[in-house]
């Protein structure tokens, strides 16, 4: 198995010029695994114990859609601890476009992996064209970086996930009665203080340097490579903007509507 899964990622690399890959294709495989495995075992197991009265009430959708929450808060809590360990890598630091080291590429794997599951969850139970968008510009912009390529941005750019346990906190909070309480008051704070801050304004700051990267390399890489990137990183940052507007709008109609936060 090892054999094939090696052979197969060698043959992507030289196909699509992804030098690193072979070295870190067990990572994604296995991260890719492990993802599921929370997705369709462990989420659901973990939700019927704690949460027995609203899990066990759910249809098959409505299960579907919180056992995903529980795999990207699982995935938030993992990547964000390991990408700010690559904040500081001298390595990547002295050259911002082509710099690679086997940590940040260990990160950068596990990322894809979870990118993957989240872009065939995303097109097997549709929800939102947004999420297909996210999804699958995530999973090409980081399976790209195995070039290497931009792995330096590709770490910070995780810590985007930063905001995500407020935001699936949030939504598990609304699914099991506590829409308005103080605790999802607080926990609203935290969610848009931790999206703004780390979307909004060190993503702004981050995708600044990255398109000055991209232009001073820009007679060094394919077209295709600056197009995907310099789209996707576009694309993302307008979805930030938007799903901020539409998470303010959202906190304002529940407090507004439950007349202020209610006791815990």
């Amino acid at each position: 198995m090892d054999d094939i899964l090696h052979g197969l990622a060698t043959y992507l690399s030289y196909a699509f010029s992804l030098k690193e890959l072979p070295n870190n294709a067990a990572t994604i495989v296995k991260s890719f695994a492990f993802f599921t495995a929370v997705h369709l075992v462990v989420g659901p197991a973990l939700s019927s114990w704690l949460s027995p009265a609203t899990f066990g009430k759910m249809n098959k959708r409505q299960r579907n859609q919180w056992s995903n929450r529980v795999v990207a808060l699982v995935h938030a809590i993992i990547i964000v601890p390991l990408a700010a360990r690559c904040a500081s890598n001298p390595v990547l630091e002295r050259d911002r476009a082509f710099g690679w080291d086997d940590p940040s590429g260990t990160v950068i794997a596990i990322a894809s992996g979870y990118f993957l599951w989240d872009t065939l969850e995303c097109l097997i139970h549709f929800v939102d064209v947004g999420f297909v968008i996210h999804a699958l510009a995530c999973f090409t912009i980081y399976t790209l970086e195995f070039r290497p390529f931009l792995a330096y941005f590709g770490t910070r750019c995780l810590m985007w996930e930063l905001s995500t346990p407020f935001l699936n906190v949030h939504w598990f909070l609304d699914k099991t009665g506590q829409t308005g309480t103080k605790l999802q008051l607080v926990n609203g704070v935290l969610l848009l203080s931790t999206f703004a801050g780390a979307r909004l304004i060190w993503g702004t700051i981050v995708s600044w340097r990255f398109f000055e990267t991209l232009y001073t390399v820009r007679g060094q890489v394919p077209v295709g490579y600056l197009l995907v990137y310099g789209i996707g990183n576009v694309v993302l940052n307008l979805l930030n903007w938007f799903w901020f507007t539409k998470m303010i709008a959202a906190l304002g109609r529940r407090f507004t509507s439950s007349g202020g936060a209610k006791p815990t």
